[in-house]
């Protein structure tokens, strides 16, 4: 275990204040920028990773490294995506330099720019994700993610309360939506802890909420997936067989003269779905089940013949 000096003082939003004075910075709202002050929350997240010495670490909005710093004293390699240019100079600063320069300890490496349009490119197979994240991207990023099969052994994320109870629902409740079914497709979510305001600095306006997510074996990436949960939630209250009809209507999957909904109707058929179900009511397996059967229809069309 590596030990740390000269870091800044992470429990206290008076110090973080001073620090970031003294170098002339100060919090970006527009990038949602709050700093868990909470030690005790801290540990509690990164324990949640289960890592083990040398495991590869991406972690989404390291700020000043207060996670960071945590990583590293657990031998991990950290891969960390910073956006704001001001807080990458504090991190090369505090953790010894980015090696991609030549300096410093390999084991951190600071990817800068926003992680939604850099993640791909600087994407080194590390298993696990840790992430205190905005709640401008954070559902887009988690679905971002599981829609291009990068799956992670574990994820503990921090979001805004309610995006994590959309995330962590069950069908048949109000918070199941479309990435509720994107992250029960592939994970086992767990929630870890609310956080109220106070245990950030600044102070957000709405309680947050930490999450683990558990890769599931033997998942696999159906390109078809994505695009038929979004289609079936795009209209809550019309019917599976409406909103599949839409989706196969406006995508261009279908040769000339064939009828939506006649396609709609024989593909949930086949599905074992009823028409008149929604989407609210159908778990991540009937969407499973729904991708496949039109993957295969797609190798082997059925609407070029009779249903």
């Amino acid at each position: 275990m590596k030990v740390l000096t000269n870091l800044p003082d992470y429990n206290s939003g008076g110090a973080i204040r001073a620090f970031l004075s003294e170098r002339g910075m100060g919090i970006r709202k527009k990038w949602g920028q709050h700093f868990l002050v909470n030690p005790r929350a801290r540990s509690v997240l990164v324990d949640a990773l289960d890592i083990k010495d040398r495991d590869g670490v991406f972690e989404i909005g390291p700020g000043m490294g207060a996670m960071t710093s945590l990583l590293l004293e657990k031998g991990a390699r950290v891969r960390a995506f910073e956006i704001d240019p001001g807080f990458g100079d504090v991190l090369r600063e505090l953790f010894s330099g980015d090696p991609s320069n030549g300096e410093g300890d390999a084991s951190f490496t600071l990817v800068p720019g926003d992680v939604l349009k850099t993640w791909e490119q600087n994407d080194d197979g590390s298993p696990y994700l840790l992430g205190n994240l905005p709640y401008t991207i954070a559902a887009v990023l988690v679905g971002s993610l599981i829609e291009k099969g990068r799956f992670f052994r574990r994820m503990v994320i921090t979001v805004q309360k309610e995006v994590a109870l959309r995330m962590a629902a069950k069908r048949g409740g109000r918070d199941y939506s479309s990435i509720s079914v994107l992250c029960a497709s592939v994970y086992d979510i767990k929630p870890l802890m609310t956080l109220k305001a106070a245990s950030f600095y600044p102070p957000p306006r709405v309680d947050s909420a930490a999450l683990l997510f558990t890769l599931r074996d033997g998942e696999k990436n159906r390109t078809l997936f994505a695009p038929l949960v979004r289609a079936l939630f795009a209209s809550r209250r019309k019917t599976a067989a409406n909103n599949l009809e839409h989706f196969l209507s406006v995508s261009g999957i279908m040769g000339s003269g064939v009828r939506p909904r006649d396609c709609a109707k024989a593909l949930l058929s086949e599905s074992g779905i009823a028409s008149k179900e929604r989407a609210e009511n159908l778990d991540y397996r009937a969407f499973n089940v729904l991708a496949d059967t039109l993957e295969a229809w797609i190798k082997e069309p059925k609407w070029k013949g009779n249903f």
